[in-house]
């Protein structure tokens, strides 16, 4: 068996027991479901009327909240890398043949299952909201693309917060930047109708072209320069994650 063989079958593995601690701790899908549900109600049937957006608000805002879903669920990632290494679960490892670095890529991976399965429920939640997209088979296809890049990239960053923090419960809250980010993009409102430094910041945040590229695909208008800067933010923050975990990893293990 080569090395990138034995990486991902002991990832594999790695998968299965983070997936079992999933179903021993529902809550965790759970609050990354619930919130976002609490926000589109507030947003769509409470503040709705009072945003002028130009179109549906339903459909303005449901890439935001597809965003801000993803980045709800990563709070349990980030306290479960953290645990693993406080809690002498990687030293475990070293006694045995089994690739450490599987750890992190089972976390990602769980991150990604995880998010997909309540970015599923929000959005048949936000069809009964009066969601109506536009998008064609294609788009969709381009929709679940780039929630998977930014899926990725937020996962890497999450598994390196974990890493970086020195217990599990300051693991949860290195995470909450994150978090508060989508509240400063367009997820909620134009940033044009910002005022003076919070439009600034939304408009060259890493979230916000990625929900406007998702909001042109929903709305079958795509953005090709918004999509190429997406993807660029998106490849270019799993790719510091994951460097900045890699050595993390390397440090305390």
């Amino acid at each position: 068996m080569n090395a990138v063989t034995a990486t991902l079958t002991d990832s594999a593995t790695m998968l299965r027991r983070n997936f079992r601690h999933t179903m021993r701790n529902p809550l965790a899908l759970f609050n990354g479901i619930i919130m976002p549900l609490v926000l589109m109600f507030l947003m769509i049937y409470i503040f709705g009327d009072a945003f002028s957006v130009g179109v549906n608000y339903a459909d303005y805002v449901t890439p935001g909240l597809i965003l801000t879903t993803i980045c709800y669920g990563i709070g349990p990632t980030a306290t479960a890398v953290n645990s693993d290494m406080t809690t002498g679960f990687i030293n475990r490892l070293r006694v045995m043949h089994v690739s450490r670095a599987a750890v992190l890529n089972a976390h990602v991976i769980a991150t990604m299952l995880r998010s997909m399965v309540a970015i599923t429920f929000i959005i048949g939640v936000s069809f009964l909201m009066g969601f109506r997209p536009s998008a064609s088979f294609l788009q969709w296809l381009g929709v679940i693309g780039i929630i998977v890049l930014a899926v990725l990239a937020i996962g890497w960053l999450t598994v390196a917060f974990g890493l970086a923090a020195k217990t599990p419960e300051s693991a949860g809250f290195a995470a909450v930047p994150l978090m508060l980010l989508p509240f400063l993009s367009s997820a909620f409102v134009p940033a044009g109708k910002m005022g003076a430094g919070a439009r600034q910041f939304a408009e060259y945040q890493p979230f916000t072209p990625i929900i406007e590229t998702l909001r042109g695909l929903l709305s079958g208008t795509p953005s090709w320069s918004s999509a190429i800067t997406a993807i660029a933010w998106c490849l270019g923050l799993a790719l510091v994650g994951y460097l900045w975990a890699r050595k993390l990893f390397t440090k305390r293990a």
